[in-house]
């Protein structure tokens, strides 16, 4: 019996950690997304378009070290979801700092 609870509660911690991180990698893309359509518009300059994505890499790395061991702790979910706050911030900031003649 107690391995079937200590097998349980093993998988519960794997399917949340998969759960953050599909959610984790939507965002990136739906950020990638955002920043491409930055990039069309015209919106987004080459030196602007730098700094986003390399901090979308940075979060990318990121996420890839906390599933280096296979699951993805609350605590490191709470982080990249903090970095990613902060990327959207940064895009929608770069995105709109056209000056208005």
């Amino acid at each position: 019996m107690k391995t079937f609870i200590a097998v349980l509660g093993a998988s519960i911690l794997l399917s949340a950690g998969a759960a953050h991180a599909g959610v984790i990698h939507s965002r990136q893309v739906r950020q990638d997304q955002r920043i491409d359509r930055g990039v069309r518009s015209g919106s987004l300059t080459p030196a602007e378009t730098r700094v986003l994505r390399v901090e979308q890499g940075q979060i990318a790395r990121t996420r890839n070290r906390a599933l280096a061991d296979g699951v993805m702790s609350p605590q490191e979910a709470r982080h990249i979801t903090r970095e990613q706050n902060q990327a959207s911030h940064d895009i929608y900031r770069l995105k709109h700092n056209a000056l208005a003649l």
